[in-house]
């Protein structure tokens, strides 16, 4: 379900994974967890530095200039944004990997930085999970509110241009 979750955007992860802590130890839902998540992480990454990239450039008939930075730089930009948001719970996973797909950035690079940044708020939600009762309606609380967090965010940082985000690329 959390690899699924995570290449179809319309379901959110984070309830998932607070449920897995309610019906497996902590230990083992953040296990299964961690590994669904980066599972599906890789996959959306797949998707994006593929078929999105290609139906951007079909559909636009330009390509995505990044010369404003050096590559590497640009790369250490984007690695660490991917580490901090994977440390956040309430963002996007399936967004985050597409967009490190369509952007270029080099897969074992998004790999570690997903992984390591996934780990411990995956754990803080499993153990969130295994400490609440299962209530069905802490839960549907939880995924409404998850719901309205995953929508608010992206469409502010794109509206205030978080982390200065739109010179990191440019179209031609």
């Amino acid at each position: 379900m959390i690899t699924l979750s995570v290449v179809v955007s319309s379901i959110p992860g984070a309830p998932l994974a607070i449920v897995a802590g309610t019906v497996w130890s902590p230990w083992s839902a953040g296990l299964y967890t961690v590994i669904g998540g980066f599972s599906g992480a890789l996959i959306a990454y797949g998707i994006g530095r593929t078929i999105c990239l290609s139906a951007i450039i079909a559909l636009s008939g330009k390509t995505i200039l990044t010369n404003q930075f050096e590559t590497e730089a640009r790369e250490k930009t984007v690695i660490w944004l991917v580490f901090i948001t994977r440390l956040l719970p309430v963002v996007s996973f399936d967004l985050v990997s597409y967009g490190a797909g369509i952007a270029g950035l080099s897969m074992p690079l998004y790999a570690g930085a997903t992984l390591f940044g996934m780990i411990p708020s995956t754990l803080l939600l499993t153990f969130a999970g295994d400490r609440i009762q299962f209530d069905p309606l802490v839960i549907g609380e939880l995924s409404i509110i998850f719901a309205v967090i995953f929508v608010a965010i992206p469409i502010a940082m794109h509206r205030y241009n978080v982390l200065n985000l739109k010179t990191l690329m440019s179209w031609d």
